[in-house]
This record gives C-alpha cells, structure tokens and sequence, in this order.
C-alpha cells in the first residue's frame, strides 16, 4: 500500500499509532484487492469542546454532544477537559489541557468552537484557536466576555446575584442556547464503568441508597448535620434499605463513623471511575449539589437533591427525584461558607422530609 492510499481524514485514522480496527482485525486503508476498508469512515470538518471542569460540570456538559453531531455529522469532535475519564466515547479527540495540549490544538483549523467556561485561561485560549465559528466565552481586555449574543444572557447570571436568582431556566436551556440550539431534553451520557461491577459486596433483594455526605472541603455551607445523617441512616435500614455512605477522602473519616454508628455501609472513598461505579449501584441518591449529584443523574438514578445556595430553576433532575431545601432561607446565596450569624439554613432541613422523599420516590 502507498502512502497516496492513507485515509487520513478517516475518523479512526490516528497518524501516531495503529488505528483500532487494524489492531482489532488486521484491516489496512486499503486492502491487497483495492477495496477500502470496511470501517472507513470519512469526515469533513472538525468540532471542538472546551469545558475544563470541575467533573460534575464535564457531566452536564454532555448533552450538547447530540445536536452537535446533527448539526456537524461529518466532523471530528474534540473536548478540551482536565478530567478526560468523563467525556463520552461519542468524541473522537479528547484533549486534556496543558501546554501540549493547547499548542496541538493551535496547529488546526475548526468549523466551530464552543466554550463553556469562564476560567481566564480557557477564554485566553479561545482567542488564539483557529475557528470559523466562535461560540461561549471569548477574553476581552483580560476578563472572560460573551462571544455573541447567545452568550450574554448565561454570562449576566455570573454577573450579578440578582439576575441570577430571578432567572427560571436551567442550565441544559442555558448552555444549549450559547451553543445556538434550542434544549429538547437531551440526556447526561456517562460511562458506569462496569468493569468495577463486581466489587461490591451488597444484597440485591434490598434496594440500595446511597448517602453521599459531603460537599468538598470548601463549601461547607452545604452541609448536613452529622446527626441528621445517622438518624437517616438507621430509619431507612430499619425499613428494609441498604445504606451505602458516599464521599471522598475528606468524608472518609466521617464516613467511617457513620457506618459503625448506624450498621451502613462504607465501601472507602476511589478513584473516579471506580466511584462513579459505585453509584451505580445504588437505585437512589441523597447528596447535595455535588459532582455525586451529576454522576446520580448521568446514571439515570433517582435523587434527592439537597439545595440551599443556589437557585432551584438550575437544575434539571429528568424526572427522577426532587429537590428538598430548608424551611428558613439561606442567607449565603453561592457562598462556601455560611456567614448567618443567627441560623444555619441547612439545620432546617429535617430527616423526616428526606425520609418520606425516599420512601416516596422508590417505595419499600
């Protein structure tokens, strides 16, 4: 085969590396008869993605994938992210951002670019990549701007508080309309990372909740009362639930106490995709707006979504949960930590309204 034969606008062709169907059947670009190869694939045009994270936001990001590929069919699509595990198998070029990976992404040229996050260095980036059409977040005079008018609605919620909690829209209608399209209940698309399936040691004639308790160690006006927690805990085992304590290396020690007070369990705290597989197993999920809540909606799980910050019109739960927030209102709106000096909202959020929500949503 001659060189002239290569299809490099193949969308399994690498350059690099043996592409995967000639390691998988021993196929060439073009074969000793001179047909093409079977898994051909032509493309035309190149799409990229800039959401860098956190994890949770790469998550939700994901819906965009399907009108992209209706509007780009034929294109390569490339995600720029700093947690590349996430990004669905559906791109063809997952790029993780470092230098190499900006100047890789320099040497092209692009149909269009979208960028989804405000992160100085994401929008300084998007300055200087070649695209013919620029949606999301561009740098003007050093701070993150809209790139068109598409953007400007989403970009004064971050703006201004007040904008921000009058706003009705969730943030799937948000970011499909800086990307140009209109939201038509696009679904999270999230691997659960089977391979981690036999790993857990549970009954399967009881249903599985997980608690997950944390909220990082940053924002912890977020938080839960430890004892609220434990009192949950013991109630829904006492009706016939497993309990399975989630978190990270900052819940572990907590986590561990839970579990020894009420009889749950608590598996330790993993790598991400070994966690997102541990949500899997669970058929609901207690946690607050975490990067847990995320991967409970990416897996299609049921939810109780804790919410004292934020504005409730941002999420999109598809159906499968509610969203419990406290009986006295916070007075942090978006702040880590609580600066009330007279209540604690999150104490206003009793265990028998997240009970009766469970029982509610998956009956035992």
């Amino acid at each position: 085969m001659k060189i002239s034969d290569l299809k490099i606008n193949c969308r399994f062709f690498r350059g690099d590396i043996p592409c995967k169907p000639h390691k998988l059947h021993g196929v060439h670009c073009v074969e000793a008869d001179g047909s093409d190869c079977p898994y051909y694939e032509a493309t035309k045009g190149k799409v990229l993605i800039i959401k860098l994270g956190a994890v949770g936001d790469v998550i939700r990001t994901t819906p965009i994938l399907s009108p992209l590929k209706e509007k780009y069919p034929e294109a390569k699509v490339y995600w720029l992210t700093y947690t590349p595990s996430v990004v669905p198998k559906e791109v063809d070029t997952i790029v993780k951002f470092n230098a190499e990976g900006a100047t890789f992404l320099r040497a092209l040229e692009f149909d269009y670019i979208v960028n989804l996050d405000k992160d100085k260095e994401a929008c300084a980036l998007m300055e200087i990549l070649n695209g013919q059409v620029k949606k999301g977040y561009v740098l003007k005079d050093g701070v993150p701007y809209p790139a068109d008018k598409d953007a400007e609605a989403k970009y004064m919620t971050g703006v201004f508080d007040d904008i921000n909690k009058a706003n009705t829209r969730n943030y799937l209608e948000e970011i499909f309309e800086i990307c140009g399209f209109s939201y038509k209940g696009e679904k999270y698309v999230l691997s659960n990372f089977s391979q981690y399936a036999g790993d857990w040691d549970l009954e399967k004639a009881k249903p599985v909740i997980g608690l997950n308790t944390g909220c990082g160690g940053r924002w912890t006006s977020r938080l839960w009362p430890d004892e609220n927690w434990i009192e949950l805990s013991k109630r829904l085992i006492k009706k016939g639930y497993q309990v399975v304590f989630l978190g990270g290396e900052q819940e572990d020690a907590k986590n561990r106490m839970f579990a020894e007070a009420t009889g749950g369990r608590y598996f330790g705290h993993f790598q991400l995709e070994k966690f997102i597989n541990l949500v899997d197993q669970c058929q609901l999920v207690v946690t607050g707006v975490t990067m847990a809540m995320h991967i409970t909606l990416g897996l299609r799980k049921k939810i109780v979504l804790f919410n004292n910050i934020f504005n409730r019109h941002e999420f999109e739960l598809f159906g499968l949960g509610e969203i419990i927030e406290p009986e006295k209102e916070c007075q942090c709106f978006y702040s880590a930590v609580c600066t009330n000096p007279e209540y604690q909202c999150m104490n206003y959020i009793t265990v028998d309204r997240v009970f009766n929500s469970v029982t509610k949503l998956l009956p035992r």
